[in-house]
């Protein structure tokens, strides 16, 4: 009969939870849980860096609302994940990483890859675990499943000592926990108060983050803009909970975007925000008029009142409370709403469309080299599926993509969010593909992003995982170049610089299909072609290196980084 070890003990744990995929890279100190995963239902997908298993855990656990998983060896294995971990713990991403260590026995002695984890990793996540004992190990997995999605969601980190894997574990000790949280507390008292303040308000907005794409409430909040008629904005991954192409629906919460947002923000007397935060993305609550009243309902209590005093702060899962607040809605008291609230919304179409007719010559350029948002404009245009997926990544390129992409459906829009990550794109493309083998998946990425990274050009083609890559390529690292010229009065070369490079060859030596645009009009062929192909393809773009983006001001000028 086959030895009962610790590591059999977590891999059967893994099971019983029905974790479908583990995002890892080998070593010595993982390798006997591998032993007890091979010819199992988890798949263990292989990255090139641990950085980058981290990040497809991370959009695993952004697409599909659960805790993605990710297992990384001891010492530098350790260490190249905590990019991802840092990224996950400001998007509120739930992530378990398992981390293997030396043995118990050898620590302090120099072994191999010697290093005192734990307390690296502890600030960045939620929880921080160390299993000492292989009887333990099944109950150590269920708390990190636990705590990863429970409440606010948010990264969990596991270490499991090499010796403890090994350890023979006695049964009689064993207890095997499987516990799923599901909890959707609400406010009633608050929601009542809030119904009393919508009714008194002549310029109300709602503002839905990623606690509604997490909340899984995007009928009720459809319901609640539709049954009171004021017009919503999204942010984060709530982008697309509520099409952009409805009539309530103003896109994009962010100032920069062509569109309502500034002018609301600036008007608006009632800003009910519903699972998001005040940070930099809106000047730390001070973009918002401030006469109006402000409720903001968060998971999370100490989230409330961060950045700015908010005059209802209300503890509540976003879908209980919307729920809660379309049952005190009465037919008439909403109808009377609806043609209070017509004015405004006329305001704000108004607002959008001169806002977006500034923009449009830029959308429309003809211009060689290209300008960026003629690039952005085309790949909106092109991917126009409800199901077509953009992911983005790079400084400027996805202040372009997030001034112009139109959504009309949660989870299929993916960037950094505010770690402002790069490197993200490839990874996160990666595992969207996975999820989503029969839907489009396009990732649009900088030229300096691309090269953290490049080698998951090698995984996507190994896996069997076509995306199309087009890069923005404006010659090197353009938000911090342009942000220098800004504050400066000039680039300093030596960092900002990058020069031409031919990625779409180097993807083609991978086994890819590359192609090189320097037209605006060559841009649709290039997409066409690329996704008929059914191969992993690089579009190198060569575009206007000149062109300054509104992030590009915003680093130049917004808190610290003004000189």
């Amino acid at each position: 009969m086959e030895k009962l070890t610790g590591a059999r003990l977590a891999a059967e744990a893994l099971l019983a939870r029905g974790i479908k995929v583990i995002f890892t890279l080998s070593g010595g100190h993982i390798t006997p849980i591998y032993q007890h995963l091979e010819k199992t239902d988890i798949q263990l997908f292989d990255t090139r860096h641990e950085q980058a298993a981290v990040f497809m855990a991370e959009a695993w656990g952004k697409l599909t609302r659960t805790a993605g998983t990710a297992m990384v060896t001891a010492g530098p294995g350790f260490t190249n994940a905590l990019t991802g971990i840092g990224s996950a713990r400001l998007s509120n991403t739930p992530v378990v990483l398992i981390a293997g260590a030396i043995g118990l026995e050898t620590r302090d002695k120099l072994d191999l890859q010697d290093m005192c984890q734990a307390p690296v990793i502890e600030p960045m996540v939620k929880r921080a675990f160390v299993c000492m004992v292989p009887e333990r190990i099944p109950e150590y997995i269920d708390m990190a499943y636990r705590t990863a999605v429970a409440g606010r969601p948010g990264p969990v980190y596991l270490e499991l000592p090499v010796d403890v894997l090994n350890a023979e574990a006695k049964e009689e000790k064993i207890t095997r926990p499987l516990t799923t949280v599901v909890s959707h507390p609400v406010d009633i008292k608050a929601a009542n108060t809030v119904i009393d303040m919508i009714a008194k308000a002549e310029k109300p907005i709602i503002i839905g983050g990623s606690g509604i794409w997490y909340g899984n409430c995007a009928d009720e909040l459809k319901t609640f803009a539709e049954k009171t008629g004021m017009p919503v904005f999204t942010f984060a991954m709530g982008r697309g909970v509520l099409s952009d192409t409805h009539p309530l629906c103003f896109e994009s919460s962010l100032a920069i975007r062509p569109g309502a947002a500034l002018f609301a923000s600036f008007h608006a007397d009632l800003i009910i925000i519903l699972g998001t935060r005040f940070s930099l993305f809106n000047i730390f609550g001070s973009i918002y008029n401030q006469s109006a009243r402000i409720v903001q309902v968060d998971i999370f209590p100490e989230e409330l009142g961060r950045n700015r005093s908010v005059d209802v702060p209300i503890v509540s899962d976003t879908g209980a409370f919307l729920h809660q607040c379309n049952a005190l809605l009465k037919n008439d008291d909403c109808a009377s709403l609806r043609k209070r609230f017509e004015p405004w919304i006329e305001e704000l179409k108004k607002a959008a469309e001169e806002s977006k007719s500034q923009a449009m010559p830029n959308w429309k350029s003809d211009n060689v080299p290209i300008h960026p948002m003629r690039l952005a404009w085309e790949i909106n245009s092109f991917m126009d599926g409800e199901d077509d997926i953009v992911v983005a990544d790079g400084g400027d390129t996805t202040t372009w993509i997030g001034m112009t992409r139109t959504m009309k459906t949660g989870g299929r829009y993916l960037d950094y969010g505010l770690f402002g990550c790069l490197a993200v794109g490839l990874p996160y493309a990666n595992t969207a593909k996975l999820l989503n083998p029969d839907k489009r998946v396009l990732l649009l990425t900088g030229d300096g992003s691309i090269g953290f990274n490049f080698m998951e050009f090698e995984t996507s083609i190994r896996k069997g995982l076509p995306i199309v890559v087009v890069i923005n390529n404006d010659l090197g690292w353009g938000m911090i170049r342009h942000s220098q010229e800004i504050r400066v009065g000039h680039a300093i070369t030596h960092g900002t610089y990058i020069g031409r490079v031919d990625y779409h060859r180097m993807v083609e030596a991978l086994g890819g299909k590359g192609y090189l645009v320097e037209k605006p009009a060559d841009i649709q062929p290039a997409l066409e072609d690329a996704f008929a192909s059914g191969k992993t393809c690089c579009i190198n773009v060569l575009t206007d290196p000149t062109v300054i983006s509104p992030g590009s001001v915003a680093l130049a000028n917004i808190g610290g980084y003004k000189a």
